[in-house]
């Protein structure tokens, strides 16, 4: 479960600076708002639906976000917030899932609408690729656990 909810919080973390941004505008420009969605999460046992929701704040600059997840399922439920901050194509951050008090950290790069990260803390590790348009994100996480082995969920912005 602790790898499941690790899992999607990174994947939120980093969707977000998947967006192509203009030369003068940093890579969270457009992420303001309101986002929602569904996906999959495929674990040992089968795969299992999922429903999120997501609001994001960023600066004026758009090099530094906040991000609040709320996903759900038949099972469980998770809330993720996260701090994410850009230094050119660099991202770094942490992140938390409040219900059960989980946290660590995320690093990678974002450029020309696309996002690779890697993920860390309290145990895990999940790489994540993201594909973004400015209404639509792809996201996929690759977990190192051998009971979680793939997340993928799409958001639309304004849902």
């Amino acid at each position: 479960m602790a790898r499941i909810l690790a899992a999607a919080l990174g994947l939120v973390s980093v969707a977000l600076v998947a967006q192509p941004a203009s030369a003068s505008a940093g890579p969270f420009s457009g992420y303001q708002g309101s986002w929602t969605g569904s996906g999959s999460i495929a674990t040992s046992n089968g795969n299992e639906r999922i429903r999120c929701r997501a609001s994001y704040a960023v600066d004026s600059t758009g090099n530094s976000l906040t991000q609040r997840l709320t996903c759900a399922s038949d099972s469980y439920r998770f809330v993720v917030v996260s701090e994410v901050v850009a230094s050119g194509s660099r991202i770094s951050g942490s992140w938390s899932e409040t219900t059960r008090s989980l946290n660590g950290s995320l690093s990678g790069t974002a450029a020309d609408g696309r996002y690779n990260a890697h993920v860390s803390g309290g145990g895990f590790t999940a790489n994540i690729s993201v594909n973004s348009s400015a209404r639509h994100q792809t996201v996929t996480i690759s977990t190192g656990a051998s009971n979680i082995r793939r997340v993928s969920m799409t958001l639309q912005k304004g849902g």
